[in-house]
């Protein structure tokens, strides 16, 4: 009777400690994989903003024009607050009068991984004429009730 105890509570330790073995696999599976998740959203999260600084840079390009942006404002530096991190470089070629200029930003930035950075490259046209910022008021007030 002893004996048949004895094996019952040597069977129930077995099980107990193959079920700790288990539950810690499993926890450490999870515990990876949620840091591998987290790591990437936050790489997604960077690039999203690299994304949007790049944007913004090639509509300041557009908006004062390829062939005279260069002389009037930086083509490389560090973003403005609270991007600091990031950095551009603008890139200007084979545009003239009547052709559009290719154009093209790098944003950099240092993350945990190591050295990043997207290239965006686009056309854009000079800008025509001599009023840079024409004044766009309607001809007629607009009535509202």
């Amino acid at each position: 009777m002893v004996k048949r105890r004895f094996r019952a509570r040597a069977f129930i330790l077995v099980d107990v400690l193959v079920a700790s073995v288990l539950l810690a696999i499993a926890l450490s599976v999870i515990v990876s994989l949620s840091n591998t998740a987290l790591s990437s959203q936050a790489m997604g999260e960077q690039i999203g903003i690299a994304a949007s600084l790049a944007d913004e840079q090639l509509n300041l390009v557009l908006m004062r024009g390829p062939d005279k942006y260069g002389s009037s404002h930086p083509t490389e530096g560090a973003c403005e607050a609270p991007f600091e991190m990031f950095r551009y470089r603008l890139e200007f070629s084979e545009g003239d009068a009547g052709n559009p200029y290719l154009v093209a930003v790098r944003i950099e930035w240092t993350s945990p991984r190591g050295p990043q950075s997207i290239r965006v490259e686009t056309r854009i046209a000079p800008r025509l004429g001599d009023e840079p910022d024409p004044e766009r008021k309607p001809a007629e007030a607009v009535l509202r009730e």
